[in-house]
């Protein structure tokens, strides 16, 4: 048994009563933990500051990894390096659909539109706008499915668009102050520049903290590795893709707002 739950005291046979005092930590109340008849200590607020470790920890790993995943694959795109800055604007946003009348809680819209500019900031890159619909599994899973049209401009000024078939899973864990998410999405990708459909993979790791006394903002920290899965005529090659990492604030007008800025 953990150190933080362990009791100094002895029971009674065949009474269930306890005799002395539970072995709290320091700054404990104990009127707020209640002995149980078998002689078991339910402490509710060690629980909590138990996960509040735990979650510390998680945060800790998770910019580990962000720091050294794009260290894994400075090999492979040293000599395609282009030295740049861009600007990336992106608005998300999830619900349910009782605006609509619909009574059930477990189908759920999702949306996220986004514009990027390189040169700078100063040319247009991308623009993309992805709408799906997805079914809640449990509390911290759902499925989802859905479009995507992309319209991209190269460097050397060629347009083209892209449509996307997507499928994913998103997983999430939260308490009063710290969100950890996963999401694991798969794309059928439709390029204009060929005939092939390109399928990737990604798989994005998230965590995000709210601002003491700033409840509308939030930290927030992702990261994000891309694969492809086959070759294709328009200049997609299997296997590592990209690798996209974020920190910075996020920003939501309300505590149940479904919309977000990032």
């Amino acid at each position: 048994m953990p150190k933080i739950l362990q009791e100094n005291h002895r029971q009674v046979l065949g009474t269930g009563k306890v005799i002395g005092k539970p072995c709290l930590p320091d700054g404990l109340d104990s009127s707020r933990h209640e002995i149980c008849p078998k002689g078991l200590l339910c402490c509710f607020e060690n629980i909590r500051l138990i996960n509040r470790w735990a979650m510390d920890r998680i945060l800790a790993i998770s910019c580990l990894l962000i720091s050294l995943v794009p260290q894994l694959w400075t090999s492979r795109v040293c000599a395609d390096s282009i030295d740049d800055a861009g600007l990336w604007n992106a608005l998300f946003a999830r619900g349910d659909f009782e605006a609509l009348g619909l009574q059930s809680d477990r189908l759920k819209w999702w949306f996220d539109g986004q514009i990027r500019f390189l040169d700078d900031a100063g040319g247009f890159n991308q623009s993309l706008i992805r709408p799906g619909i997805g079914w809640t599994l449990n509390e911290r899973s759902t499925v989802w499915a859905g479009y995507g049209w992309i319209r991209t401009s190269k460097p050397s000024r060629l347009e083209f668009d892209e449509h996307r078939i997507w499928q994913q899973w998103t997983w999430s864990k939260s308490d009063e102050v710290w969100k950890v998410g996963l999401r694991s999405r798969f794309e059928q990708r439709f390029v204009e520049l060929g005939d092939d459909v390109g399928l990737r993979f990604r798989q994005l790791f998230s965590v995000r903290r709210k601002l003491p006394g700033l409840p509308r903002m939030t930290v927030v920290c992702w990261d994000e590795l891309f694969y492809n899965l086959n070759d294709t005529d328009w200049g997609a090659e299997s296997g590592f893709n990209q690798n996209r990492a974020f920190v910075g604030v996020g920003y939501k007008h309300s505590k149940h707002s479904p919309w977000r800025v990032e």
